[in-house]
């Protein structure tokens, strides 16, 4: 059977992870996972911490993970490191880049930061490589020149050690409204970007109506996008256990189609804002996605705080595995990096 149908067959049937622990002080619902989901859980009680933040403290998070493997099998991490010394919504003060030997053990070799730029804060940054000049792409997002969010793009460069912070310049920006009542995206952050189908493919969370909703990007060259279907029309819904936020976490081919994960959160669940989990889909065109797991979740941290958070997830196939870097709460509420490996036959 050709290995990527038999990932997409592994995650379809079995994939799960089960949360442990309580959240103290609420009692409402919380983050779970549904009986039919449960079935591989033991599976998954094993990860590697491969990123932790500056310090072991609440609101100190190391996250955002964005991954890719050259072609002398070296792996090279974007992150996005967090600190409460500063305003919430700001807090993104580095995009730090590590080198690995193994997916495994990370080396810090390079740092942007935020001043550097210059712009008020980060969130998560997208790492690639071009498949035609072999040059390493980072993208990024902030608010920019003190407006709204953007996503960013610094020059290219033929080592991740060579991004140059003030190369930064805005790739994709809020649309301008169409008439004066009109509801339009205010504002873009965290892309996941992959080239694929012969172009590149940036989805996007965009805040329209104050909801985080999950937008499509297309680009023949990496640098000038436009939006698949109309600007201010989300690609995946409301509803069920992510009826307050979804978006977009990581796309994974799977030789016919490809595995779509995102998040979301319930309006339901304690500070729905920053309680965010993952689900995932699939899809054949790269836009129509289909929603695998409506009913819940399919992974949250099996170490939950005040907070059962697992986002940003970043789903690459080595060798015989599947790499799931994440970004996961502890229960003291701060944030690391977390990788999980998926065997399959």
């Amino acid at each position: 059977m050709n290995k990527r149908i038999s990932i997409t067959i592994v995650f379809l049937t079995f994939l799960n992870i089960i949360a442990i622990g309580q959240n103290k002080g609420w009692d409402g619902p919380q983050p779970a996972i549904i009986d039919h989901l449960k079935s591989i859980s033991s599976k998954f009680d094993d990860y590697e911490t491969v990123l932790k933040p500056d310090k072991d403290e609440a609101e100190w998070w190391a996250g955002a993970p964005s991954v890719v493997r050259d072609e002398n099998g070296i792996f090279w991490m974007a992150a996005r490191m967090r600190s409460p010394e500063h305003p919430r919504g700001l807090r993104g003060f580095e995009i730090r880049i590590l080198k690995s030997s193994d997916g495994i053990h990370f080396k810090k070799v390079h740092e942007i930061r935020r001043e550097s730029v210059p712009i008020p804060g980060f969130e998560r940054p997208a790492l690639l490589i071009d498949p035609v000049t072999k040059k390493f792409k980072l993208y990024a997002c902030g608010p920019w020149k003190k407006g709204p969010w953007a996503i960013i793009k610094f020059e290219d460069a033929d080592d991740p050690t060579q991004f140059i912070a003030n190369t930064a310049k805005p790739v994709i920006q809020a649309p301008a409204k169409k008439y004066d009542r009109d509801v339009s995206v205010l504002e873009y952050k965290d892309p996941f970007i992959i080239h694929a189908a012969g172009n590149y493919h940036c989805y996007v969370i965009g805040y329209i109506r104050r909801n985080e909703r999950l937008f499509h990007f297309i680009s023949a060259d990496g640098e000038n996008w436009k939006p698949v279907g109309d600007v201010n029309q989300p690609i995946m819904d409301l509803s069920g256990w992510h009826n307050f936020f979804i978006r977009p976490a990581s796309v994974m081919r799977l030789g016919i189609g490809y595995l779509f994960a995102y998040e979301g959160s319930s309006t339901t669940w304690y500070d729905p804002v920053y309680n965010v989990v993952t689900g995932i889909g699939f899809t054949f065109d790269l836009h129509n996605i289909v929603d695998l797991t409506p009913d819940s979740p399919l992974i949250i941290s099996n170490t939950p705080g005040q907070f059962f958070t697992l986002r940003y997830s970043h789903w690459m196939i080595v060798e015989n595995e599947i790499f799931i870097y994440a970004e996961a709460a502890k229960p003291n509420n701060s944030h690391e990096i977390r990788l999980f490996r998926v065997p399959f036959e």
